[in-house]
C-alpha cells in the first residue's frame, strides 16, 4: 500500500491537496481577519465555517479528480519509458518508443532509442567478431587440443586418481576385518560403493568433455540430440527436451551454443547428483532463449565462492557474452540448478 501511495499518480494528487490546503489556509486567514476588524453583519463565525468546510470537501473531490486525470498521460509516458528499458535489459535491441511531446521524457526517450541502437551495433560487432573468431580457433585446433588434453589429465589425476587409490586402501582394509568384523566390513562396502560411484559419475563428465569441440557441419538440434542419446546409455537421468529449430544463425553461434549446453550436462554429471534434466531452445521474437535445468542438489550463489568462480561456468558466461547475450543462473540448496541464455538475433 505505502508504495502504491509512491507512484506519480498519487503524487500529483498529493501535490492538489497540498495546493487546498494552503489556499484553505489562506481563504480562512483572510475571512477571519475580516470578521475581526469589520464585523460585517453578513459574515459571522457560522457562515464561515460552512463555506471552509464546503470549500475543503468540494475542493478535495476535485483535487482527486484532477490530480487522477492529470497524471495520466504523464503514467502512460513513463510506462513506456519503463517498458523500453525491461527490453533492452532482455537483448532486444530493436524496441524504440516515440512520443510526440518536446519535453525532458520525450528526450530521455530519443537518448534510450539511441542507446538500443548503439547496443544492437555493438552486438552484430560481437557476432561478427565471434565468426571470426571461430575462424582463428579452427587454425590454433591443435594447440587448443593439447591444453584440452592437460587438462583433463590434472582432472583424472585431482579426481579420478585420488578416488582409485581410496578405493584400494578400504578394499585392502575391508579384506583384513572382513572374518573379525563382519559389520564393520559391511560399512566399508557400502563407502566401497558410494566412492565408486562417484569415480563412475567423474569419468562420465570427463569423458563428455573429450567429444569434439564442434559440431562437425552438423545442425545444434541435432547435436544436442546425439549428446542426449549418448548420455541416456551411460548416465540414469531422464532427459526432457523442447529444442526448437532455429534458422538463419551463423555456425560458430551453434558451434558456441553446443558448448554451453555440452559444458552445463558435464557440471549436472559432476555435482548436480540430478536425476532430471531439461534442454530448452526456442525463439521468442527477434532472440534466441536457451534453457538447461536440473532437480539436484543445486548450491548457493551467494556464499559458494569455488562454485562462483567456477571454470565451468565462467567459460558458458564468456561465450554467451561473446554472442552478445545475456547469461543468468539460479539456483539454490536443494532446488536445482537452472541457466538461462538469451542470444540476440
Amino acid at each position: 500500500m505505502l508504495k502504491r501511495l509512491n507512484t506519480i499518480r498519487y503524487t500529483y494528487i498529493r501535490s492538489h491537496l497540498y495546493g487546498l490546503f494552503l489556499n484553505t489556509v489562506t481563504l480562512l486567514a483572510i475571512l477571519l481577519s475580516v470578521y475581526v476588524v469589520f464585523e460585517p453583519v453578513w459574515l459571522s463565525a457560522i457562515s464561515i465555517f460552512v463555506f471552509v468546510i464546503s470549500y475543503v470537501l468540494i475542493g478535495f473531490i476535485f483535487s482527486f479528480y484532477v490530480g487522477f486525470k492529470s497524471s495520466g498521460d504523464m503514467k502512460d509516458r513513463m510506462d513506456y519509458l519503463s517498458v523500453l528499458i525491461t527490453q533492452l535489459s532482455r537483448g532486444n535491441y530493436s524496441s524504440r518508443v516515440y512520443f510526440n511531446e518536446d519535453d525532458e521524457i520525450a528526450r530521455i526517450g530519443n537518448e534510450l532509442n539511441e542507446l538500443g541502437e548503439k547496443l544492437k551495433s555493438q552486438v552484430k560487432s560481437l557476432q561478427r567478431m565471434a565468426d571470426e573468431k571461430s575462424e582463428y580457433a579452427k587454425s590454433a585446433h591443435k594447440a587448443a587440443a593439447i591444453e584440452e588434453r592437460q587438462r583433463l589429465a590434472r582432472d583424472l589425476h585431482d579426481a579420478i586418481s585420488q578416488q582409485l587409490f581410496a578405493l584400494t586402501m578400504m578394499t585392502q582394509a575391508t579384506l583384513r576385518i572382513l572374518e573379525k568384523d563382519p559389520v564393520l566390513a559391511k560399512s566399508q562396502l557400502e563407502d566401497i560403493s558410494s566412492t565408486a560411484l562417484k569415480a563412475q559419475t567423474e569419468m562420465r563428465a570427463l569423458l563428455l568433455h573429450l567429444r569434439p569441440v564442434d559440431l562437425s557441419g552438423e545442425p545444434l538440434i541435432s547435436g544436442i540430440h546425439k549428446l542426449v542419446e549418448e548420455l541416456k546409455q551411460k548416465c540414469p537421468i531422464e532427459f526432457h527436451l523442447q529444442l526448437e529449430e532455429i534458422d538463419g544463425i551463423s555456425q560458430s553461434t551453434e558451434e558456441h551454443l553446443f558448448r554451453i549446453v555440452q559444458e552445463s550436462l558435464s557440471n549436472t554429471l559432476r555435482h548436480a547428483n540430478a536425476s532430471e534434466v531439461s534442454i530448452e531452445i526456442t525463439r521468442s521474437k527477434k532472440e534466441l532463449f536457451v534453457h538447461v535445468g536440473d532437480n539436484g542438489q543445486g548450491f548457493d550463489l551467494e556464499t559458494d565462492e569455488r562454485k562462483k568462480t567456477s571454470y565451468g561456468l565462467k567459460t558458458m558466461k564468456e561465450r554467451c557474452e561473446e554472442l552478445g547475450g545475456t547469461f543468468a543462473i539460479r539456483t539454490n540448496k536443494g532446488e536445482g540448478t537452472h541457466i538461462d541464455i538469451r542470444i540476440p538475433l
